[in-house]
């Protein structure tokens, strides 16, 4: 039987939220130096694969969820869409570089790497 896409959003979240587990179950005073936590940034931002990290991806799907709202909200005003749009914009101009920034801040010699 096959997983309707729901389903398989779903498990792409579940996916997500284990990740974020993993990371917070080892974010101690203890466990992360500057270099570790600049490396995990770096790795959500990172264009080591199409389509270039957890950052992008994350901006592309909202970007798609836009254009799919486009054609299918009522009247196409915008109202669905619009907002959408803003948000993969917020992610791709706000998020991925003020992560950058804090990486850097945190390791600058971890840029060449």
């Amino acid at each position: 039987m096959s997983r309707t896409r729901l389903e398989r959003v779903r498990a792409a979240v579940g996916i997500a939220s284990l990740a974020l587990q993993q990371i917070e179950d080892d974010l101690t005073p203890d466990d992360v130096d500057r270099q570790e936590l600049a490396a995990i940034l770096r790795e959500l931002i990172e264009d080591t694969d199409v389509p270039g990290g957890f950052i992008p991806a994350v901006a592309q799907l909202l970007t798609v969820a836009a254009k799919r709202a486009e054609q299918i909200e009522p009247e196409r005003d915008g109202d669905a869409s619009c907002p959408l749009h803003e948000a993969a914009a917020l992610i791709t101009d706000n998020a991925g570089p003020r992560m950058n920034w804090a990486a850097r801040a945190l390791d600058p010699q971890g840029d060449s790497q």
